[in-house]
């Protein structure tokens, strides 16, 4: 039974391994493994020099500090390349599991966000992120408050992730389209 397992993990592996996984964030430069190759962090380097732009209202400043975190650790660029411009288009709460009193114990929130990657007036990326949190309300209204900004924090954090990966997918199509960042800054101009 247990050489079965290692069989099966084995080959799972081997399928894995073989199945064209590429990292988002880098490019290979030499060598037919990723373990152990070249890499060019040109991906990463580009993608430090977005300006994230202020974000109204208190979920809007997690996004952007998530999103600074994600996008510019070593700090905002002095002179950015891009812009990226974030806005809470909506936010719904639905009450549910509803007491026999009609009170509701718990709360689904789904935020909606839009967003769009701008580069000398001109829109590199756009689009929208949504996030779906929920909480429960709980007797002691502190409790429910703390559950709330955790769910907030929750969501902020998954709407900066997904639009994070989302605009490192545009700039690892631009960079396996075109070769290099230079060449493709000499073909725009």
């Amino acid at each position: 039974m247990f050489g079965m397992k290692k069989i099966g993990l084995f080959l799972c592996v081997l399928f894995f391994s073989a199945c064209g996984f590429e990292p988002l964030y880098v490019q290979q430069k030499s060598g037919n493994l990723w373990f152990g190759g070249d890499y060019d962090a040109s991906i990463t380097k580009e993608m430090a020099q977005i300006k994230v732009e202020p974000i109204g209202e208190r979920f809007g400043q997690q996004v952007r500090n998530q999103l600074l975190d994600v996008l510019t650790p070593l700090g905002q660029p002095k002179k950015p390349k891009y812009r990226l411009y974030v806005f809470l288009q909506t936010k719904d709460i639905d009450q549910q599991a509803m007491r026999k009193d009609i009170t509701a114990t718990r709360e689904r929130v789904k935020y909606t966000v839009v967003y769009y990657l701008d580069s000398e007036n001109e829109t590199l990326v756009n689009g929208d992120s949504i996030a779906f949190v929920s909480y429960d309300i709980l007797a002691n209204p502190y409790s429910t408050t703390m559950a709330q900004k955790k769910t907030e924090a929750d969501a902020a954090k998954i709407v900066a992730n997904d639009i994070a990966m989302r605009l490192g997918a545009y700039f690892h199509t631009v960079y396996s389209q075109k070769g290099s960042f230079r060449e493709f800054e000499r073909k725009s101009e």
